[in-house]
């Protein structure tokens, strides 16, 4: 039973405009860090509330400085959002609006009562914003700097009282005002906790996406909790090598950025189909791919998974050839080989890591792709051993492989006749994933 779950694509299009507007103003998530967002957000706001607030004064003795004071602080802030937002310097802006913010709460205490006019509540969250936006400051030159202008403003409040211009607010309007200070201040505080602690979730998730598109997600687990992986010896995996014959030459007669081009559409392509059959991509040199079935989670399909794997890559490239060569382009062929055995896995060093795998098994997969034949799927005799009650193979004897003499192999020519779906090419039948499960069913009896 299909379940169907209603939805107004109208709302949908009015959050998804109104997110775009947001990121318009502040920065895109996915561009620029929470530090940033956070930057110009407040630059944003602060600047247009103190430039709104001067056309909004209530007429005073002290109108006109205090007119002057938000007029220069709110442009001094849209100018840095302005250089912030649109010209991504943000960093650099760190002490001046540090020190704005710093010298425009320092005036508002002597304009407005000082402490009595609950003034002072304002420092705790300039101070919460300054923490958040350090990067390379010192933490304690800038607790301290928060310190000596609150002491100082206390201190002259205390000695020279008479500097502190005092309103004519009655008792009730003057504890009403304090109040009100005190709770908007809470309530700030409390907003910018919440937006730092949803753009921590979102930093945190683009960090672990990251990671787990450099590392296999338990590899990448382990490094977290332990700032080490220790190598792990799996007996048998299956390794698969790709490389694009006559490279060399067909690069010749393109630009970098086309050659570029189209190993980053081949490759995009492999990431898929590896993903799909649960195989893990290990590297890629050059025009070469290499991939891994049977780890980190060990598995007894995987010689099955690189075989259909390497296939589909094969009939991918078949069809670039031919679009290729119909416009006249050169075109690609793919030698492609799989051997199974043994390697041992893990993450070394302390700088880039990156998962590789090592072992006699990696360099013999590597001869099953060099000595293979383009556009086929060249596998040996252990790899033979483990397909062919799926594949229907053609021994090709033995060959000789550089540093390794000579080799049997076979070329995978596609799914045996009785496990392929009737009215098609290569699509497998019942009986082929019947046979599949009953490889998954081995791997658990041996596993309980």
């Amino acid at each position: 039973m299909r379940i169907v779950i209603p939805f107004d694509r109208e709302e949908v299009r009015v959050k998804f405009r109104f997110l775009n507007f947001v990121f318009f103003l502040v920065g895109d998530p996915k561009k620029n860090s929470m530090e940033h967002r956070l930057f110009n957000s407040v630059a944003l706001i602060n600047g247009s509330l103190n430039i709104i607030g001067s056309v909004f004064l209530p007429p005073s003795e002290y109108y006109l400085r205090i007119l002057l004071l938000n007029s220069v602080s709110g442009v001094a802030l849209l100018a840095m959002y302005y250089l912030s937002r649109v010209k991504s310097i943000y960093y650099s802006l760190y002490w001046p609006f540090n020190l704005t913010i710093l010298m425009y709460l320092s005036s508002v205490w002597f304009l407005n009562g000082g402490s009595q006019g609950g003034n002072h509540y304002y420092f705790i969250p300039a101070l919460v914003i300054a923490t958040v936006l350090l990067r390379d400051q010192n933490v304690f030159l800038v607790y301290g700097l928060y310190a000596l202008f609150t002491m100082t403003l206390y201190g002259l409040e205390y000695f020279y009282p008479n500097f502190i211009v005092q309103t004519n607010d009655t008792r009730e309007l003057r504890y009403g005002d304090l109040a009100g200070n005190y709770l908007f201040v809470q309530i700030l505080t409390g907003i910018l906790i919440f937006i730092m602690a949803r753009n921590l979730n979102v930093e945190r998730g683009k960090s672990e996406n990251l990671l787990r598109n450099i590392l296999p997600e338990t590899i990448a687990d382990e490094l977290k909790k332990n700032e080490r992986v220790a190598p792990i010896r799996y007996e048998n995996v299956s390794v698969l090598f790709t490389d694009m014959a006559g490279f060399t030459r067909i690069s010749e007669s393109m630009t970098p950025e086309e050659l570029v081009g189209e190993l980053d559409l081949f490759f995009k392509y492999f990431d898929r189909v590896t993903k799909r059959y649960g195989l893990e991509k290990i590297k890629t040199i050059g025009d070469s791919y290499m991939a891994a079935g049977g780890l980190p989670v060990p598995n007894s399909t995987h010689a099955v998974d690189a075989v259909l794997c390497g296939l589909e890559f094969q009939e991918f490239m078949l069809k670039n050839k031919i679009e290729r060569e119909q416009a006249g382009l050169p075109s690609w062929s793919l030698r492609l080989g799989i051997h199974c055995g043994s390697v041992v896995a893990g993450v070394i060093g302390t700088e880039k890591f990156a998962y590789d795998i090592w072992g006699d098994t990696v360099n013999t997969a590597s001869r099953m792709e060099s000595s293979g034949l383009p556009g086929e799927v060249n596998i040996s005799k252990q790899t033979y051993e483990l397909v062919k009650d799926f594949f229907d193979c053609e021994p090709r004897g033995l060959v000789k492989a550089k540093n390794k003499g000579e080799i049997e192999m076979y070329l995978v020519k596609g799914i045996r006749p009785d496990l392929v779906d009737p009215g098609t090419k290569d699509t497998p039948s019942h009986s082929f994933w019947r046979l599949y499960s009953a490889l998954e069913g081995q791997e658990k009896q041996e596993i309980s």
